[in-house]
């Protein structure tokens, strides 16, 4: 990896790590699911510009059952979760909790194939699972109202990552950058349905509404751009090594822009679940550095 890449990778993982922080921002008061509607929305106007100016054709007649299961799985769930989260959890354990995606993708990968893990996998399986009663249960978060259906809901969230992931290696092969703008149409779709029956639970400020637009735009829109970016530049396994940053960066904007505590167990916690997910991507970051894809010897 390079260094314009490296200097992508961590850019995307402070962005993605920003998301948590604009969703505790905004869901308070807008609530779960508009500001899931608006996250999509705006992303997917925004990537619709992208693609008229580059000319980057979407062929929804063609590909729209495919755009319809990844924005379901990828995007609409997992929005409408993290949102609903975000009404209790701190940006920090977010963060943290997403972190488990790889882990649930490789328990839905082995139960979809019918293959035995290997045991570098059931071991980091084993500690993410440990590392998230670490985090949950180190402090008093769970005593809180509604946090234990928050922690739920973030958890699957992950879940339903792990889902996508697994569908899109099983998929017809569609260009990335139209893979990311017709998901998000199709997410907007899916969850616009229930909009009118979900009203804001407060009056949004403008601090509220800007949370909202940097989630659809700078967290969905532009992230994907670089994400893409990164996997045509250095492969995808090495660009999901933005897993192992995202937490990073959860925590810290949450410490210094919400004042969110970090407690042992929230750094313990999430340095166990970030080593279960090397484990189970089989992540070497020995190969990382002498510039062979993640993963490799």
């Amino acid at each position: 990896m390079d260094a314009a890449s490296f200097i992508r990778l961590v850019v995307l993982s402070a962005i993605w790590g920003g998301s948590f922080l604009f969703l505790r921002i905004a869901a308070p008061f807008i609530g779960p699911v508009v500001l899931a509607e608006l996250r999509a929305v705006f992303a997917a106007l925004f990537l619709l510009i992208v693609a008229s100016t580059l000319r980057r054709p979407l062929d929804a007649s063609r590909h729209w059952k495919h755009f319809l299961i990844l924005g379901l799985f990828n995007s609409a769930v997992p929005f409408l979760l993290f949102s609903f989260a975000a009404k209790t959890l701190p940006a920090s354990v977010m963060s943290i909790l997403n972190a488990t995606a790889p882990i649930w993708g490789a328990i839905i990968g082995a139960v979809w194939m019918r293959q035995s893990p290997p045991g570098r996998t059931v071991l980091g399986m084993l500690l993410g699972v440990a590392g998230v009663g670490l985090l949950v249960g180190g402090d008093q978060l769970t005593a809180q109202p509604g946090a234990t259906s928050a922690i739920a809901a973030a958890l699957l969230a992950a879940f339903f990552y792990g889902i996508a992931a697994n569908y899109a290696k099983t998929a017809t092969a569609v260009e990335p950058f139209a893979n990311a703008h017709g998901s998000m149409w199709a997410a907007a779709i899916l969850i616009a349905p229930a909009t009118p029956f979900s009203p804001l639970i407060a009056s949004p400020g403008p601090g509220a509404m800007a949370a909202a637009l940097a989630l659809g735009i700078v967290c969905s829109g532009m992230a994907y751009l670089l994400y893409f970016r990164l996997i045509k530049d250095v492969g995808a396994t090495s660009a999901l090594t933005v897993t192992f940053l995202i937490p990073v960066f959860g925590v810290l904007w949450g410490r210094l822009f919400l004042s969110e505590a970090v407690r042992w167990n929230t750094i313990v916690g999430a340095g166990i679940i970030i080593v279960g997910t090397a484990l189970v991507t089989n992540f070497n970051p020995l190969a990382l550095m002498r510039g062979k894809p993640a993963g490799t010897a």
